[in-house]
């Protein structure tokens, strides 16, 4: 995968985190689902709707629909991912063969016009493509529109090391009095939890690994004014980028030396060190109007009906109509799944006697999360965890496995 591509991609998803949450609501986003539609019409596209979109994609714009292709295609070649692009079209609009001949194969299909029978199809595909995940395809059909431009993708993963069910009972905090489902687990590697100093303050990084090459990295910033939920993710996605220091656990100092840990030495049978992981299981879902921030994607112009956008698209002149993603994204005991499609409708994780290090770290308020291909550093997903699964005394629900 190419790294501007990835350097891109994820700038995107840094500045959408700042837009996207609303205070005390949990949310899931993920650019790598609106990425390459950008791509594929800002390649296409002329005048100010062209400049618009280059600077969203961060990518010249000459290029843009072959650095969407290869995303495409890296991504469906990635263990754990799985993606797919679908243009729908009217007979009415005659699509340019140049640009249809530098999509994925095989993308292609018909509106007929029937709304019914097309949103069926439309439906269907989205359903076939996220594993029955996301049902509808985000945006609505109308008289209007001649041509829906659509992408998929589902990530899944099975933890390395899973967790083990439990109830979790914060003592403080918006989940206070409740009873969470929680996750717990024990290891020996420290390095899988860090800190760093950031510009949203202190940020606490837990890497959940992945069997296949996806991980799912939890973000727990301080808990005190200001310390919105934007902010901390988008200084987790700057964190793995490598623009801040990063205190591995390994070296963290005894107390309190990052949000949500604590560090001390415990007598034990042996001396080899302990992470203590605790954190909630989450479902998370949410739809995005895209047209409600379309300078953060490049489409002020381009939904501009009064005239044409995309020459290289069709003949025809054609404005963006519509532009939504439908998103889900769940954490169990055993792994992570989650799935997001984006469409464009286009219209006219004995006796004890030796010293060993123990770091604990508790999620046990909102948190944020990055679901990442770590061979490439891609943000896959990315989300704020508001109302975590409630605890079913007696028996847990795993959720999504």
């Amino acid at each position: 995968m190419d790294s501007a591509t990835v350097r891109a991609v994820n700038a995107l998803t840094a500045r959408w985190a700042g837009a996207a949450v609303t205070p005390g609501k949990g949310t899931a986003f993920s650019a790598v689902g609106v990425w390459p539609l950008l791509a594929f019409v800002g390649g296409a596209a002329d005048g100010p709707a062209r400049a618009e979109l280059e600077q969203a994609l961060g990518v010249p714009a000459e290029a843009a629909i072959e650095h969407g292709r290869a995303l495409l295609e890296a991504l469906g070649a990635a263990d754990g991912v799985d993606a797919a692009l679908g243009v729908w079209t009217k007979r009415e609009l005659p699509l340019r063969g140049d640009w249809l001949a530098r999509l994925p194969a095989d993308v292609a299909g018909r509106l007929t016009g029937d709304a019914e029978a097309d949103r069926k199809e439309l439906d269907a595909w989205a359903t076939r493509n996220t594993g029955g995940l996301i049902e509808q395809m985000p945006v609505a059909l109308t008289e209007k529109t001649l041509m829906v431009l659509a992408s998929a993708l589902c990530v899944r993963t099975k933890w390395r090391e899973p967790f083990s069910a439990s109830t979790l009972e914060p003592r403080g905090g918006p989940w206070a009095g409740r009873k969470v489902a929680g996750l717990r687990r024990s290891g020996s590697d420290l390095n899988l939890l860090g800190v760093a100093r950031t510009s949203a303050g202190a940020l606490t990084l837990l890497d959940v690994q992945g069997a296949n090459g996806i991980d799912v990295h939890l973000l727990l910033g301080e808990d005190r004014a200001g310390v919105g939920a934007g902010n901390v993710l988008r200084a987790g996605v700057e964190v793995l980028a490598g623009a801040y220091e990063v205190v591995p656990g390994g070296r963290l100092a005894e107390g309190t030396p990052g949000p949500g840990v604590a560090v001390a030495q415990v007598t034990g049978f042996d001396s080899e060190p302990q992470l203590h992981t605790t954190t909630a299981a989450f479902t998370v879902t949410d739809d995005h109007d895209l047209l409600e921030r379309p300078e953060l994607f490049g489409l002020d112009t381009a939904r501009d009906d009064s005239r044409g956008h995309f020459p290289g698209v069709s003949e025809k002149p054609l404005a963006v109509g519509a532009a939504r993603q439908s998103v889900t994204a769940s954490f169990s005991a055993e792994g992570f799944v989650a799935a997001a499609v984006t469409a464009f409708s286009m219209v006219a994780g004995g006796v004890p006697d030796r010293k060993a290090k123990f770091v604990a770290v508790t999620f046990d308020r909102p948190f944020g999360f990055l679901a990442v291909h770590r061979a490439t550093g891609l943000v896959l997903t990315a989300g704020w965890v508001t109302d975590p699964h409630d605890a079913v005394i007696g028996r847990w629900d795993r959720g999504g496995w």
